[in-house]
């Protein structure tokens, strides 16, 4: 591909690590085919991206977005002011980077940056994550050049001849977890010859699973298990008090977990929600999982991205109000039975797409080419 000189690209969207590591994935898919290629990133003020782009090494700015609560809010009554505030800040960043391509990942802040760069004729590029898209990316889709996908059957929300299948992009550091159980078991102080449970129920937390899990505690200790949890800012005290109690060294709590990549090779099985990139990324690692679908996602739009693994004998599904019953006697079940550990293994291995970030950075660049 020949790429044309001082290209400039803007990446907008975040909220959440679902959204915010696939992106940084692609801008440095980017920087990998071409080094000068200049990157902005556009997030919303408060959120995680503010925090986590920066420490990725890329520069960003903030739309003063927000999102509509479902239930009747008076927050709500400011949205439409927001969102104001938000376009007139996005077609000012827009005049002043004059990117060539601009690429929308999810997340508040994608909307109001695509949209302005539709209204001055820059191509766009959505990555939609999940097995549903959300509205913004279905109203942003009608000026889209390229919608990247994770998922078949896509053409039901979409326009088909804009479709292009890639996968999701994951952290580049998730794809090399060989060999690093020794760093693993010392960056933990945990045990590397002892089987782990890794809990992760997303950049946020997961009440339900939480829960169940502060519930099940004293049960997975008796077991011998270890267990690595990432509880979210807000269920971290009382994770951390409730291990205290039990004076157990064999559990250990953190509010969000920076190196995944060491869980990830630690843990012999994952517990986790079923946000998109949570299913792409066990697919790289191969980790038998159990799901925890969020019931109260768009559309249950997590029941849809868990059931492309269930039915394929890949994962196991647990219903979210099944949790507090059945979560931890699963988990018990499944680090104690290796031939089916193996069984799960074995089938999500082949729905890895470990090259996703890179063929969507190619898409993206073609578009500049056609531009």
């Amino acid at each position: 591909m020949q790429l044309q000189n001082n290209i400039r690209i803007i990446i907008s969207g975040g909220g959440t690590g679902g959204h915010i590591f696939p992106a940084i994935a692609i801008a440095n898919a980017l920087k990998v085919i071409d080094p000068s290629i200049k990157l902005l990133f556009v997030g919303a003020e408060g959120k995680m991206e503010m925090e986590k782009v920066p420490l990725a090494g890329f520069e960003i700015e903030g739309l003063p977005i927000a999102g509509i609560k479902r239930e009747l809010s008076f927050s709500n009554l400011s949205f439409p002011i927001k969102l104001i505030r938000s376009l007139k800040k996005a077609g000012s960043i827009i005049k002043q980077f004059q990117p060539d391509v601009a690429v929308g990942v999810g997340g508040y802040a994608s909307g109001p940056l695509l949209f302005m760069a539709s209204q001055n004729n820059i191509p766009s590029l959505i990555q939609e994550q999940n097995s549903f898209p959300g509205i913004t990316n279905k109203i942003l889709s009608r000026k889209a050049s390229k919608i990247c996908v994770a998922y078949e059957g896509m053409e039901k929300f979409f326009p088909p001849n804009k479709i292009v299948f890639t996968g999701n992009p994951v952290r580049e550091d998730i794809k090399s977890i060989e060999n690093k159980k020794k760093e693993a078991a010392q960056f933990f102080n945990l045990d590397a010859n002892r089987q782990t449970i890794l809990v992760v129920g997303g950049s946020q937390g997961a009440r339900s699973i939480n829960k169940s899990v502060l519930a099940g505690l004293s049960q997975i200790a008796d077991a011998g298990v270890q267990l690595i949890w990432q509880t979210g800012k807000n269920f971290l005290p009382q994770a951390k008090d409730a291990i205290e109690k039990l004076k157990s060294p064999l559990i250990v709590a953190f509010d969000f977990i920076s190196k995944m990549d060491l869980a990830y090779s630690l843990s012999d099985i994952v517990v986790a929600r079923g946000g998109a990139s949570t299913v792409s990324e066990l697919c790289i690692v191969q980790k038998p999982a159990i799901l925890v679908p969020l019931p109260t996602a768009a559309e249950d739009h997590q029941t849809k991205n868990c059931m492309s693994l269930v039915d394929r004998k890949a994962a196991i599904l647990v219903r979210d109000i099944d949790a507090p019953e059945k979560l931890i006697n699963e988990s018990l079940h499944l680090i104690n039975n290796s031939d089916l550990r193996i069984q799960l293994a074995t089938n999500i291995a082949p729905l890895a797409r470990p090259q996703a970030a890179y063929e969507i950075a190619q898409q993206v660049l073609s578009l500049i080419n056609k531009k």
